[in-house]
């Protein structure tokens, strides 16, 4: 018989030996290979060379994974500092938090230090965007085995059930499923727009849906005007970038 729900994962880590190894690692890890798959093989097909992707990725996925978890950080102090805090979780990346605004940042700036510009930074940001998407999609799937980020109480077929026997919206799974389709599109899109123009597609489109899916979720965030901060981020970031595309791609 078909389940009416989505089960959350009973297990979310084992051992190997005196290793303890977390599904929410294993996922990032997971979705880090399959970017650097994608990236080099769009990179070679822009008249790039072997290697390049490969020694970049050394740098920039620790620069995206530091810049990411500080972006967690400095948007939930409340649970590493203060009387309430833990100062010594905020190296427990494997429990979850790691923000994809600070990832793409921390990501960024380190490509920008790091990168020999063999080809232009542009067509190299074009290569990686839908490497990212997929990533991002593959690394929702630890939130899934964590049990965190689901979204409001629903009855949907495709409710996710967590253990306290109640169903929500699996904004996880949604999520995923937008990157891996944007991640479609902007491969679709290659060659159609000037250089540099995917890698705005990336970073707005993705703000766009963030957007919504932020609106279903029902974890604890910071609320600004009505908003959680998340989507003032996605705002912000999504219109800028869009109409940096507008401007790039206008009839000259």
């Amino acid at each position: 018989m078909l389940l009416r729900f989505i089960p959350t994962p009973t297990v979310s880590q084992f051992s190997v030996g005196p290793l303890t190894i977390h599904a929410y690692a294993l996922c990032i890890i997971s979705g880090a290979i399959a970017a650097i798959w994608v990236t080099n093989r769009r990179y070679l097909a822009f008249g790039g060379s072997e290697q390049v992707i490969g020694d970049l990725a050394v740098w920039v996925i620790p620069g995206g994974v530091i810049g990411a978890r500080l972006y967690h950080v400095a948007t939930s102090p409340e649970h590493f500092f203060g009387e309430n805090g833990h100062l010594q979780n905020i190296f427990k990346i494997w429990e979850g938090g790691l923000g994809i605004w600070g990832a793409i940042a921390g990501g960024f700036a380190v490509a920008l230090w790091k990168y020999n510009r063999e080809l232009p930074f542009a067509v190299a940001a074009d290569a990686v965007a839908p490497g990212l998407l997929i990533a991002q999609g593959i690394g929702r799937f630890g939130n899934w085995f964590n049990g965190e980020l689901y979204g409001k109480p629903t009855d949907l077929p495709w409710a996710l059930k967590l253990n306290d026997g109640l169903t929500y919206h699996p904004t996880f799974l949604y999520e995923a499923i937008c990157n891996f389709a944007l991640a479609l599109l902007l491969i679709k899109l290659t060659g159609k727009y000037k250089q540099g123009s995917l890698f705005l597609l990336y970073v707005s489109g993705y703000c766009a849906y963030r957007f919504l899916i932020e609106g279903i979720r029902i974890d604890e965030a910071h609320i600004f005007m009505g908003l959680r901060i998340n989507q003032w981020v996605s705002l912000l970031l999504g219109g800028a970038t869009f109409t940096k595309f507008l401007r790039l791609n206008r009839a000259e």
